[in-house]
């Protein structure tokens, strides 16, 4: 990496950030309502990917890690947390997620340093994570049972219940909205939580523990900081661990799968995706365009749901793709703590080096690369990990950069003739996560919409997920619903109280 002028002032601008945001905070594990070191007495840095330096330390826990904060769970779902009511849960969790708003400054910051996200995108983020925590916390108020007609002298009536501790493992890509996304409907419906966060972003999980104090049961809501084999293992394999949500790639969705297996554990996976966006040639091209950039760009790529294939139908290919090159241009690669910013670095070497070689992996297939790639390109030098936004033309379905998820700024452009090939085309991946769609016809959108199998369809937009709309993939994308009402059965299980009823005696 080279120190020019640009990585110089990249590099200050970071330290002094970094400097903010961890004064006087100690990035400990959180059990049982109290900041905790491992008893191993090991650390790992956490690196910010902008100029590749660390950012802190936190504890490398392991199993005994894990067994600790499952025992505090545990005891606080069979204590405290589990002897609340509805409503008395969604105080706390009320109160909570205000001062986690009072603290979003805060909270945006780190999620910036540690996963390279553009400041503008780290804030909108925060804010929308709290908007799901603090939905279920409303939702719950409503929760009711049904009462089921079985016969004059009988009377039979249904209950929702939580399962008890819930581990709860997100990725690095969002690391803060996707921890909501769990703890909210698991924390609402009477669970009480182990959260393992990524390795590579454990600082707005940590943060968001600490404070939770005072407000949340001890033990209610525990992290633990870790790798897969040391924490995520133990976690999804723990006898005590009555329920798992896990989001990520989907070979470590097979590996968690298999390991609740063993303890006939429920499981909810949202995994990976290589969403279609198809455009129909009567689409308002411009927008589709911007859309696509969006779909594929935005995060830097590193989004499950992105647009990472765009379908263009032959008649409109040429206009279109002045179009998507003009936006993959107008993309701001810079400094993520810049609030015009909006393409930061990928968040790690691994995540660099694994984008570039489908870069290159395109290039052998034959498709061509429009623009883009890596940034020796660019009139200057970043001190981090980054990948122009990018773009590759006369891509065809079979090849690896139209079917594997790389989780960077890559765009495959491919074309269909008419509507059924682009619907095949579309269908034609292991997974099923999300798509979109462009046309001005309302009868073209309603068919597609129906014809492609994915989980999230939009048309006209992308990524417009508001609380309340349920997310969830089709195929290897995964199982379950997160985001929307329905989430609150994913952490409950039903019981059906059956009363018999006598003739009164008097």
């Amino acid at each position: 990496m080279t120190n020019n002028g640009f990585s110089d002032t990249l590099r200050r601008n970071h330290e002094r950030a970094i400097s903010e945001a961890t004064a006087d905070v100690q990035f400990n594990a959180w059990i049982d309502g109290v900041s905790t070191t491992s008893d191993t007495g090991r650390r790992f840095e956490t690196r910010t990917p902008t100029v590749d330096e660390p950012i802190t330390a936190v504890p490398r826990c392991d199993a005994d890690d894990v067994n600790a904060a499952v025992d505090a769970a545990e005891a606080a779902f069979d204590g405290v947390w589990g002897s609340m009511s509805e409503d008395e849960r969604s105080d706390a969790i009320l109160e909570w997620t205000s001062v986690l708003r009072a603290n979003s400054k805060e909270l945006a910051l780190l999620e910036s340093l540690d996963a390279g996200k553009p400041i503008a995108n780290a804030k909108y983020e925060v804010g929308k994570a709290l908007d799901y925590i603090e939905y279920y916390a409303h939702v719950v108020r409503g929760e009711q049972g049904n009462q089921i007609p079985v016969a004059d002298d009988v009377h039979a009536f249904t209950k929702r219940e939580p399962y008890g501790v819930a581990g709860l493992i997100v990725p690095w890509n969002y690391p803060l909205i996707l921890a909501a996304w769990k703890l909210g409907p698991a924390l609402a419906a009477g669970n009480t939580v182990v959260l393992k966060p990524a390795e590579q972003t454990p600082l707005s999980a940590t943060r968001v523990a600490q404070l939770s104090e005072d407000i949340l049961p001890a033990g209610a809501l525990n992290v633990v900081h870790g790798f897969g084999d040391e924490v995520g293992a133990p976690l999804t394999r723990h006898e005590d661990v009555s329920k798992i949500s896990f989001t990520g790639e989907d070979m470590t969705g097979e590996t968690v799968m298999k390991a609740a297996a063993e303890g006939i554990t429920p499981v909810t996976l949202e995994l990976g995706g290589k969403s279609p966006f198809v455009v129909f040639p009567d689409a308002d091209l411009e927008k589709a365009a911007s859309i696509a950039a969006e779909g594929v760009f935005y995060n830097t790529g590193q989004s499950c749901e992105a647009f990472s294939r765009t379908l263009i139908h032959e008649d409109v290919h040429d206009e279109f793709m002045e179009f998507f090159e003009a936006e993959a241009a107008a993309r701001i690669v810079g400094d993520p703590l810049r609030e015009e910013t909006t393409t930061g670095p990928l968040v790690s070497k691994q995540q660099f080096e694994k984008v570039k070689e489908y870069v290159k992996l395109g290039r052998r297939e034959g498709a061509t690369m429009v623009r883009g790639g890596c940034t020796d390109s660019l009139d200057y030098e970043h001190a981090g990990w980054y990948i122009e936004p990018t773009i590759f033309d006369n891509v065809t379905n079979d090849m690896r950069i139209a079917q594997e998820e790389i989780f960077g700024p890559v765009a495959s452009v491919l074309t269909f003739s008419d509507y059924d090939e682009a619907i095949t085309i579309a269908n034609d991946v292991d997974f099923g996560l999300a798509a979109g769609v462009a046309t001005t016809n309302l009868s073209i959108a309603h068919r597609a919409a129906d014809d492609i199998r994915a989980g999230t369809v939009w048309v006209n937009q992308y990524g417009r997920l508001v609380p309340g709309t349920p997310f969830g993939g089709y195929k290897r994308s995964g199982i379950g619903r997160e985001c929307a009402k329905e989430t609150l059965k994913e952490y409950q299980q039903t019981k059906t109280i059956n009363i018999q009823i006598d003739d009164p005696k008097l």
